[in-house]
């Protein structure tokens, strides 16, 4: 018994501890993100790596749940004939969760693991100290572009989701269950409201914020060489996937 106590106290204290380090990481990106010089080539260069290198797989995620949210919604509706609502709900669920949730997890995959392992690597082979030799701060020239990216382009690539899956939906409700065009465009534009559109995309830059900032700050703390990378990798997916979801849940009861 009291070694269950003692390995819950350490669990916490490491908790706390975390905690603790990756607020005060943050708190440091945000002063330095003011200072000068601003490094406006290094930040177009992570929107590039984060935005643009993400779209294929945002446009892929994004259509194929619109696509068969519309299926699924459909079959529950047509008991109720309810049909009409199948393009009011997958535009209602891509704007307030999905598109903003699902885009987020696909970025936290692609770019979060790759600035967790970016960092990792640098940390490990010295690179972070000797930028402290050359007088330059590695939170200002590494972190701080890296997080303003993400925060940027999440909810761009969340618009793009949003789109291609009310799209996709459209495709499947009207082209293969033979929904009527008129009532399902109809119901969709007199149900979405602009506010939807707007809290998702809030939420989206949020999400941007955690998983850039989860990322970096176990890239930037990583130690043990190559293992460590690894491990610093994975526990930067793992982390920034699940702060974005319990985020979402006090976000959402915040918004709506």
């Amino acid at each position: 018994m009291l070694n269950l106590f003692e390995l819950i106290g350490h669990l916490g204290v490491k908790w706390i501890k975390s905690l603790g380090q990756i607020t005060l990481f943050f708190l440091s990106a945000v002063t330095w993100a003011i200072r000068p010089p601003f490094r406006v080539r290094n930040i177009f260069k992570q929107m590039e790596f984060v935005g643009v290198n993400s779209l294929f797989v945002v446009l892929l995620t994004g259509a194929f749940t619109g696509m068969v949210l519309a299926l699924q919604t459909y079959h529950g509706f047509r008991l109720f004939s309810a049909e009409s609502l199948v393009g009011s709900t997958v535009a209602l669920s891509m704007t307030r969760e999905l598109g903003p949730v699902l885009t987020a997890l696909m970025i936290t995959g692609r770019a979060g693991s790759a600035m967790a392992a970016e960092l990792g690597t640098m940390r490990v082979t010295e690179q972070i100290d000797a930028l402290y030799t050359m007088a330059t701060n590695p939170i200002h020239y590494l972190v701080v572009p890296r997080i303003i990216a993400g925060i940027l382009m999440t909810p761009v690539l969340t618009i793009v989701s949003d789109f291609v899956g009310i799209v996709g939906g459209y495709f499947v409700g009207v082209g293969l269950l033979d929904i009527n065009s008129g009532i399902y465009m109809k119901k969709m534009l007199d149900i979405l409201e602009l506010d939807d559109i707007f809290n998702g995309l809030i939420k989206a830059a949020c999400f941007g914020l955690i998983l850039s900032l989860v990322g970096c700050y176990k890239g930037f703390y990583t130690t043990g060489g190559a293992e460590g990378v690894g491990k610093a990798t994975t526990e930067a997916v793992v982390l920034a996937s699940v702060s974005i979801l319990i985020s979402d849940y006090f976000l959402t009861a915040a918004m709506f």
